[in-house]
Order: C-alpha cells, then structure tokens, then sequence
C-alpha cells in the first residue's frame, strides 16, 4: 500500500510517499481502508517530536480518517467489514490503518466521508471544551481564538447552540465572515488590533466567561486580562509555542479565575463521556447546526504541500488528503 512515512524529526520534508505493507491484524483491532484523512496541528508535532505519542522510525503521520471497515480481529464483535467508519488514532496517512476498535465511530447516514474524517478530533475537542471541561450556558459569553480553524469553527457553533455570544479572533479579515457565518456575533483580527483591549470594549470592561485557546504563548498571558470575575481559560494546543509560567496569585486571586488544559485523548477511556459527546455532535449535525467547511483537499502524494499550508496560517476549516 501506499503511506506516507518519515525517518527523522522535522517538518514537512522528512515526508516520503512510499510502498509499505498493509497492517496486519492484532487482537481488538480493525483494518480500515482510507476514504478520506484530515490533517491536524498534532501531525506537525508528532513529526516533531512534540506530541504526546512519540514516533517509532519508520513512522507514518495523521490522527483521523474515514473509510470503510476492511478485516475484524477475530475478538471484535461490534464492528464488521464493510461498515463505514471515522476513527481517532495514529497511522492515518496511508492507503490501510490498522485501529483499535474503541477508537471507531460508525458514520450515520447520510454523513459523507469528507464530513465524517472533519469530524472526530476538531468537533470532539470542541464539544467537551464547552460541555465537559466547562458548563457553558447561554448567559455566558465565550472567546475562540483561531476561529477559523477546525476546533474553531465547531467551537463557535456549538457554542452558538448553547444560546452564548462567541466573539472569534482570526488572523486575517478574510476569515472574519465566514466566523461570523458560523455564529460569531464579533470577530477580531488580532494581527491588526489587541483582542483583549477589544474584548473589554466588545463586553463593556466585564470580560469574557469563556477563553478557548490552541495558540499558547501569543495569547495565554493577555486573554487572563479580559477573563470576567470566575472566569475559564482552557489550553488545548500550543500552536505559537507553550505559554510562559504564570503567578498564579497574581494572575488569577483578584478576580477568582481558574486556567485547565485539555487533550481530547482524555476521554477515550471514559466511556460514558465518550457516548455522550458523540451523541451530542451526531444530533447537532443531523439538526443542521453543525458542519465542518473543508478548506482544500489534497492527494495524499502531496501531504508535505498539505502540511505546509497549515503551517501557513491561510487555511480555514479542515484540510483533507485523499489516498
């Protein structure tokens, strides 16, 4: 089969595409054939050397995928061959991936692939940002940076269904009326103006209940500044790089405001939670409240260029590869 591998840290250059075997089965695992791969800022890491699974050379990059079920290990039950499937796990940049069934999630009808593979990670994280990590209500307000992004974009209309304002920030103006589409009531391009500054003007110097955070080191420090009193802050990626340590005293006593990180990983094991979650997203999707724009499709040959462009800051939505 065809998969993307790569030998040594790095960026998109240590990417190769190259014939490799097909996985083989093991106890409690399925093979799944790819239909569609999204690409997540975690790829960059993994192939870094950052993320929280370490690569194994040779390695195959990609978290999640869509396809159809191709072989069962003999001791799964609840999944069969020719079940359209969506999966969170490693391998994902190759023709096959071999995936333990727990990390499976059959696609309802009439979900497309596209949507299904858009779907696990960006809306999951999402989901349990506003629903698990924090009860958002709709007489909150809450701030999603980078927007216009996967778990961006899911988190500003899941939190638009709670009934919360969403104030977004993008890096650039063309983003801002397609967050605003999705349910933003504002939207700043922090590059061009101080979002904190804006979001006391925007809340009349109250402050947001809500911050959710993938971009670390630029913004952490100045979004605890336009938290409202018990305000939430939840880390879930350090895209611009890991915040600086903070006084926890000085940053977050006076206005009795708490900071939590967040990895979707977490919920796997928890298996109520889990249920819940995807529950949730399935009916929100079905209700039409919830979609995942693709910004661009790429071959899965072309996976280097694909991961360039999300380094680059211009995408919106998911970027796809296909096998």
């Amino acid at each position: 089969m065809k998969a993307i591998q790569f030998d040594r840290l790095g960026g998109p250059e240590v990417m190769h595409l190259r014939e490799v075997p097909k996985p083989e089965l093991k106890p409690g695992t399925v093979i799944v054939k790819n239909h569609v791969i999204a690409l997540n800022y975690g790829d960059v890491f993994f192939l870094q050397g950052q993320y929280l699974v370490k690569p194994v050379f040779p390695d195959i990059p990609g978290m999640e995928g869509a396809g159809v079920i191709d072989a069962v290990a003999p001791d799964v039950t609840s999944l069969w061959p020719g079940m359209r499937v969506a999966y969170i796990g490693m391998g994902a940049y190759a023709e096959f991936t071999r995936i333990r069934a727990s990390r499976v999630i059959p696609i309802p009808e009439p979900m497309s692939f596209e949507q299904a593979a858009a779907f696990p990670i960006a809306v999951l994280t999402a989901w349990h940002l506003i629903h698990t990590c924090h009860e958002t209500t709709a007489s909150q307000t809450v701030l999603v940076h980078s927007a216009a992004g996967g778990v961006g974009i899911a988190a500003v209309q899941i939190a638009h269904a709670t009934g919360a304002g969403v104030i977004g920030t993008v890096s650039s103006d063309d983003k801002a009326a397609m967050v605003r589409d999705f349910g933003a009531y504002e939207v700043i391009n922090y590059e061009t103006r101080d979002f904190a500054a804006e979001v006391m003007r925007i809340t009349n110097n109250r402050g947001v209940d809500l911050i959710l955070d993938a971009v670390g080191k630029p913004t952490f420090e100045k979004g605890l500044t336009c938290l409202a009193p018990f305000g939430h802050l939840i880390l879930y990626g350090s895209a611009g790089g890991a915040p600086d340590p903070i006084d926890v005293r000085r940053s977050l006593f006076a206005k009795s405001q708490k900071v939590s990180g967040f990895v979707v990983p977490m919920v796997y094991g928890m298996k109520e939670i889990h249920r819940r979650g995807l529950e949730a997203v399935f009916q929100l999707a079905r209700e039409g409240r919830l979609t995942i724009p693709i910004g661009k499709i790429f071959p899965l040959a072309e996976a280097a260029d694909a991961v360039r462009f999300l380094q680059s800051r211009q995408s919106t939505g998911k970027l796809l590869l296909i096998p």
